[in-house]
């Protein structure tokens, strides 16, 4: 019963309600985001026309950034 509750509350994470931008801005910020979700956004900051390209120089360095940095 608990978890037919806690699925019905909401199918929508908070990541998905934010804006490209503020998400590569947190996954640039958060030094633990996983490698794979970096490179999803990257993804779709290369599908996306109107995208700035600062955003992608951020994301292409801390793609590439060593883990202890």
């Amino acid at each position: 019963m608990l978890q037919s509750a806690l699925s019905s509350d909401t199918n929508t994470f908070p990541c998905e309600q934010a804006t490209l931008q503020d998400q590569i801005d947190a996954a640039v910020r958060d030094r633990s985001t996983p490698i794979s979700r970096l490179l999803r956004l990257m993804s779709a900051l290369d599908a996306d026309t109107t995208a700035n390209q600062n955003l992608r120089h951020q994301l292409r360095a801390r793609i590439g950034a060593p883990l202890n940095a």
